[in-house]
């Protein structure tokens, strides 16, 4: 089948991972510029990353030149607001002059204002352990939107809750790396109640009509019998009870897009009544995915020998599958329309003697998520776009730049630029529109 005419072929990244110019122009640190060297695989560090503070013209030609529809972007915090109070000018202007670049090459802008990279001076306060927060991100957010949504339709207010929080707070894993696992209850509500907050001043303060969402990093149990109505029935429950299922989905999706507590371990205990305040008037539901629920170490299927299916560089399983049935099941339960906001897979991509990249494992999993993508829209599910993970190679958090999972090959010691295998392929995607996936 075909894709919707509006359909929005596009790729998406994070400040954090690919902007660089840590220091430039009035920004200050954030808790991932000032992460500790044994924190992050190989002591590296996102000081510079993809250097696209100081090439994004040169992106955004490679975006045009791929046929993008969209670009997915964050804006960085600390680089907005420097310090508590301050807006500061010089940093708006780059995200204003990078929108209008991609309206002028016809790519519209998906802006999400917050994908992890937390000021270091908020987080002195104690970030999403006290609620404070609330009024400094509100601050930054209303001079983002004020700045930019006389031209910016599409808001994705947070990026994957469930992994901030929980791998920064109780995990440890991420910046800010702590371990407070009884805090949970208190992070989660500080966080719900700023999301709602943000969402409802977006409403207020845009001056074109928005279209809001946030990203969560959704997931779903593939079913054993995926024409045996029981065997859907099991994995749809799983995919809101089980496991990551809770963790990932319901945990967050159920106070914000229903006003219900979920009845995960007494994190809404004592506070059901307030639980509705946090529900959100969204537009559509962004979907993060990249694995099956089914092969997850925590909650998955037993007896699965991850070593004899497909994996990428970071061993996930790649079952292209699972993006039809996360779609289905999020959907049934919301009723919302659908972005995928993030999709892909790493690889250890390394360029010939030809200096081309020949990533072909991505451009099969390409074609198989849009297939399974293509399978929902045809069960009559709405999905907006599809924003691929990711447009370049970047700092993937903990692990540094190890992983790789850009349609663009970046050489991280000259910043060259080469388009991959995996570009090509999404090109010829989007100039079809999709057919024949």
């Amino acid at each position: 089948m075909k894709f919707p005419e509006n359909f929005l072929w596009g790729a998406a990244t994070a400040a954090a991972q690919v902007e660089g110019g840590y220091l430039e122009d009035g920004r200050t640190p954030s808790i991932w510029d000032n992460a500790p060297a044994e924190k992050i695989r190989n002591g590296e560090n996102c000081h510079v990353a993809c250097d696209f503070y100081h090439r994004w013209r040169e992106d955004v030609a490679l975006m045009k030149e791929m046929g993008l529809k969209s670009y997915r972007f964050s804006v960085s915090w600390p680089r907005v607001m420097p310090k508590e109070g301050k807006v500061n000018e010089e940093g708006l202007k780059f995200y204003s002059d990078l929108v209008d670049e991609l309206l002028k090459e016809g790519i519209e802008p998906l802006v999400t204002l917050y994908h992890w990279d937390m000021p270091a001076w908020v987080d002195a306060y104690g970030g999403w352990e006290d609620g404070r927060i609330t009024a400094f991100f509100l601050d930054y957010a209303r001079a983002v939107v004020q700045k930019l949504s006389d031209r910016v339709t599409y808001w994705i207010t947070f990026n994957e809750p469930s992994c901030f929080l929980m791998n920064g707070y109780m995990q440890g894993v991420h910046a800010p790396f702590k371990r407070h696992y009884l805090a949970l209850p208190k992070f989660t509500k500080i966080f719900m109640r700023t999301n709602a907050e943000t969402v409802k001043l977006i409403r207020k303060l845009a001056k074109k009509p928005p279209k809001i969402g946030l990203s969560f990093a959704a997931g779903a149990f593939i079913p054993k019998e995926e024409n045996d109505s029981a065997s859907v029935e099991e994995a749809r429950k799983k995919t809101f009870s089980k496991g990551m299922g809770t963790m990932n989905n319901r945990w967050w999706m159920d106070p914000i897009l229903l006003g219900k507590p979920a009845s995960a371990y007494g994190i809404y205990r004592n506070g059901g009544k307030r639980v509705k305040d946090f529900k959100c008037e969204f537009d559509f539901i962004g979907i993060n995915h990249y694995e099956a629920f089914n092969y997850s170490l925590w909650g998955g299927d037993k007896g699965i020998d991850r070593s004899k299916l497909r994996q990428n560089s970071l061993g996930w399983v790649i079952d292209e599958r699972s993006l039809y049935w996360t779609v289905k099941f999020v959907y049934e339960r919301y009723r919302l329309p659908v972005m995928i906001t993030e999709n892909g897979v790493s690889l250890d991509d390394q360029p010939n003697e030809k200096g081309e990249v020949n990533d072909t494992e991505r451009c099969c999993a390409l074609e198989g998520f849009l297939y399974h993508l293509a399978c929902a829209m045809n069960d009559g599910i709405p999905v907006l776009g599809y924003q691929h993970w990711s447009l370049m190679d970047n700092f993937e958090w903990a692990e540094g730049y190890g992983p790789r999972f850009g349609l663009i090959y970046v050489d991280y010691k000259t910043g060259e630029r080469t388009l991959k295998q995996s570009a090509y392929r999404y090109k010829e995607i989007i100039a079809t529109n999709g057919e024949g996936v």
